[in-house]
């Protein structure tokens, strides 16, 4: 009943529905989430490989070996400075970009916006193999399209993709050409949400186009700024898709290796399912780390 007051010690009424209502889906995150996530950390504690899917009893428990195999492995640490690399380079281009982006589609002298939108969104929701393939041809040091616009600036051909001084830089630019039209709609709808009347206040006071932008534009962003920085440090510090089609696992000289194509390689090419296990988990903790460092920046700045 709507007046009915809860019994001493027990929950109010509203709360006990709530509950039963959650319970479903919490069970379900339980099930095809904490479950799985718990066999992984078990299956990391193990030497689990090829031999062990013949014979379950050739598994040993070998408790925290295979991290300690793990930091002292010269891989995991070229794969860790590419794909920090590829994220404190490629996560602020493409924020950069989207933002600038955003900024044009929302002036006020913007023609054809919802074209344009359409037009930057479209690669983020192109699949990404696909993309891959088409910039490898594009890369391409004697057919592709950039070494030959690059030739009628007289600049001799460049091995985009077999030259490791320059093989991050191009998966990096795929990167930021496939993911920066999904961050441009959101800040979008962030500048959109944006009260006018602000900087008509603004402006009254003798401000300018860079103060505006300073004192308005940016904190009033901030909160879209933060959720796209966790999404984007969230994605980037797990890129695979782009090395394995691209440059045929890491190639050249492990220069484009990332985290997820060790993980892989050690997974499914060398079948040492216990060694991936310890990968993915430090994988886990350093991208918990560095998206919890992300909120204290953002809660410092606030205060």
């Amino acid at each position: 009943m709507a007046g009915e007051k809860p019994r001493p010690g027990g929950m109010p009424h509203e709360i006990q529905a709530a509950w039963l209502l959650l319970l479903p889906g919490l069970a379900a995150i339980s099930i095809l989430f904490l479950v799985p996530i718990g066999a992984a950390f078990l299956l990391s504690l193990t030497d689990f490989d090829i031999y062990t899917l013949g014979d379950f009893a050739n598994m040993r428990f070998i408790g925290l070996k295979n991290y300690g195999a793990l930091l002292r492995d010269p891989l995991l640490w070229k794969a860790m400075r590419n794909t920090a690399l590829f994220l404190f380079v490629g996560g602020p281009l493409t924020l950069g970009v989207a933002l600038a982006a955003a900024l044009l589609l929302n002036s006020r002298v913007a023609r054809w916006k919802g074209l344009f939108r359409t037009i930057f969104f479209a690669p983020y929701v192109t699949t990404l193999v696909a993309v891959a393939v088409v910039f490898r041809y594009l890369y391409h040091p004697r057919f592709g399209l950039i070494g030959q616009a690059l030739g009628w600036f007289g600049i001799a051909p460049i091995d985009w993709l077999g030259d490791p001084r320059w093989a991050m830089p191009a998966i990096i630019l795929l990167a930021v050409w496939k993911n920066f039209g999904y961050a441009t709609i959101l800040l979008v709808a962030g500048l959109q949400s944006i009260p006018e009347s602000l900087y008509e206040a603004a402006r009254i006071d003798g401000a300018g186009s860079a103060q505006l932008f300073r004192k308005i534009t940016m904190p009033l962003l901030a909160p879209t700024f933060l959720f796209l920085g966790v999404i984007t440090t969230i994605g980037y510090f797990q890129f695979f898709a782009e090395p394995y089609v691209m440059t045929d696992g890491g190639k050249p000289l492990n220069a484009t290796l990332s985290v997820g194509l060790l993980m892989y390689k050690n997974g499914f090419r060398w079948w040492s399912m216990g060694y991936a296990a310890s990968i993915a988990f430090v994988l886990f903790i350093v991208v918990l780390a560095l998206t919890a460092v992300q909120f204290w920046i953002q809660k410092r700045g606030e205060a």
